[in-house]
């Protein structure tokens, strides 16, 4: 694995649909937007709703993308499955390599669904994060670049993973294996990593606290329906655990309400909900229910790459580009109180 400082990231994306010219060759100011014409107050609620995503797509595609001056190091966890844990690692993962930075996925869940999305093959018997947790194989010789985005890699899950819970029980340092292999990555090779994504499992066990130790921030993804908040106790009690006796810089920094439907009464509640009880972790942005979200992994892709004019990525990269601003003007207060 061998990382390069890139800049401020890849040109703006250009929408066929929206920059055709004619017979004549040049065309019209006026047909240079694919929905010219359209009354937002007279149009249906879905014609609406892809005007403003579309627009909300061309004001990021020009929007700076701070990067960090030191690598951030992310745990997506919820025990709870099916909030859009890996979903969400994935894709802010592919949305902040595509703006330039430098990143890292690794796949801590034996499912191995954030390799399936990333495209990295993860057959049994691949080099995965096992060989690093269980024989000491370093991070370098497993991570695998994106095919799509230059500036992302993957350290694949197999499932040779399903049984780490156990084999790490009796292994010396057992909490701080993926912590001490990851020093030693950041140490050479992943010098110029600008952030570290792990997804982990389900679960609270061996496998979510090793990510727990090395990450300094966890990012939870809350999906926005009736059992959302079952479990998020017993999950900050296990951070506050982590951070009293194996890692005291451990900060529950950024909460994303994922599936979203501003539709449903349920849906604004929960999200209410959420705010009232954690108003500096939540992001602004919600991640909305989209079909291109759920169908990219089966092409081996992020929806960043599948389809970035979906509501789901442009969702997905305004998540990104808020963490990417949070970090800065935590990096700044610090700082300022230093």
């Amino acid at each position: 694995m061998s990382v390069e400082q890139k800049g401020t990231g890849p040109s703006s994306q250009v929408d066929a649909a929206t920059n055709q010219s004619g017979p004549g060759g040049d065309v019209s100011r006026e047909t240079h937007d694919a929905f010219q014409g359209m009354d937002d107050d007279a149009g249906s609620p879905l014609a609406n709703e892809m005007i403003e995503t579309e627009r909300q797509r061309k004001a990021l595609e020009s929007a700076h993308f701070p990067r960090p001056k030191q690598t951030r190091i992310f745990a997506v966890s919820n025990q709870k499955g099916g909030v859009g844990k890996t979903t969400t690692s994935v894709n802010v993962a592919a949305a902040l390599a595509q703006r330039g930075a430098n990143v890292l996925v690794i796949d801590a869940d034996p499912q191995g669904n954030a390799s399936t999305a990333l495209g990295v093959d993860h057959r049994e018997g691949t080099p995965s994060i096992y060989d690093v947790l269980l024989n000491d194989t370093p991070m370098a010789k497993v991570a695998k670049r994106s095919s799509e985005i230059p500036t992302l890699w993957c350290v694949p899950a197999t499932i040779d993973l399903a049984g780490a819970d156990i084999e790490l029980v009796s292994v010396v340092r057992r909490e701080f294996r993926l912590h001490d292999a990851l020093m030693e990555l950041m140490e050479g090779p992943g010098k110029n990593l600008d952030y570290i994504f792990i997804d982990c499992p389900p679960s609270l066990g061996l496998l979510t606290l090793n990510a727990m130790v090395v990450a300094q921030e966890i990012l939870i993804p809350i999906q926005c329906e009736y059992y959302a908040l079952e479990g998020l106790t017993q999950l900050i009690k296990t951070v506050e655990m982590v951070r009293k006796h194996l890692n005291k810089n451990l900060d529950l920094s950024t909460i994303v309400l994922t599936m979203y439907d501003g539709r449903t009464n349920l849906a604004r509640e929960v999200a209410e909900e959420v705010r009232s009880h954690f108003a500096e972790q939540t992001l602004t942005q919600t991640v909305p229910r989209s079909v291109r979200v759920s169908e990219a992994p089966s092409f081996g892709r992020t929806v960043i790459t599948h389809d970035p004019h979906s509501s789901g990525a442009v969702a997905y990269l305004s998540v990104a580009k808020e963490i990417a601003e949070r970090g800065v003007a935590a990096e700044h207060n610090e700082r300022d109180m230093a």
